[in-house]
């Protein structure tokens, strides 16, 4: 028997194995986590009165210099909730001001963008496209999965549940039913049609803003400006590179050219 005959006996053995394999890679994937998360919310938020409350999901805008993604409007009569759902577990860390959150599970800590500035483009966006006052945008943060806050988070960055009470905290009409009528259908006119195209010009435009953040003299992983060092012995001593400003605490470096 030869090495290609051995093989073959050895797979059909294991076949099996293949497509368990590939479901637990999917199980496990960010992209099906983000999926799940966007369900329970979308869920979650379909229980507000519908008299009162207009949830549309999963929304691609046009913007001046590409597309911006969201994961639920939820348009009424006291306002326009702009809903960011994050998926995570482990110690959340963060506060409003910080570019950059820490997700730490056991001894692993990493950094994610402050969900709060990623939706803030998302406000921005629909105050342009609508004409509406920014006053009547509202950012709502929910965070599902096994996490827990170990800093104190403003009232719209919450659980899911809370942002049930959140949203209904405001009850101050503020629209006309025409307005709202109006705004509701804007927003599904002016939303991209869903699907492969679009989805790829968004993961374009993201990569995109991620390649100029890396290329300005932001550091690519918290944020903080980056300073000129200089190598201070081994091979490489009088190299100069930059590295983050908040070093030892982030120990991101950048190629000086």
């Amino acid at each position: 028997m030869n090495i290609f005959e051995a093989f073959l006996n050895v797979l059909a053995q294991v076949w099996y194995l293949v497509p368990l394999l590939l479901i637990v890679s999917v199980f496990k994937s960010r992209w099906l986590k983000g999926v799940f998360g966007e369900f329970l919310v979308n869920r979650l938020l379909s229980k507000l009165p519908e008299f009162d409350y207009t949830l549309i999901k999963d929304v691609t805008l046009p913007t001046n210099d590409g597309t911006t993604q969201v994961d639920h409007i939820v348009v009424s009569r006291y306002g326009i909730f702009v809903v960011e759902t994050k998926n995570m577990k482990g110690w959340i860390f963060g506060s409003v001001r910080q570019k950059q959150w820490t997700q730490k599970i056991y001894r692993h800590s990493s950094k994610f963008q402050n969900p709060l500035h990623q939706n803030y483009k998302h406000i921005k966006a629909l105050e342009t496209l609508l004409g509406c006052s920014e006053e009547h945008l509202h950012s709502v943060i929910v965070f599902i999965g096994d996490s827990t806050f170990k800093t104190e988070m403003p009232p719209n960055v919450t659980y899911a549940r809370g942002s049930i009470r959140y949203i209904k905290q405001f009850n101050d009409v503020v629209f006309s039913d025409n307005d709202y009528a109006r705004l509701t259908e804007s927003i599904n006119r002016l939303k991209l049609k869903r699907g492969v195209i679009t989805d790829l010009k968004h993961r374009k435009h993201v990569k995109e803003v991620v390649a100029s953040k890396v290329s300005s003299n932001e550091c690519p992983r918290c944020g903080s400006e980056m300073v000129l060092r200089e190598t201070k012995r081994g091979e490489n001593i009088g190299k100069q590179f930059w590295g983050c400003s908040t070093f030892p605490k982030c120990r991101a470096v950048k190629q000086f050219n």
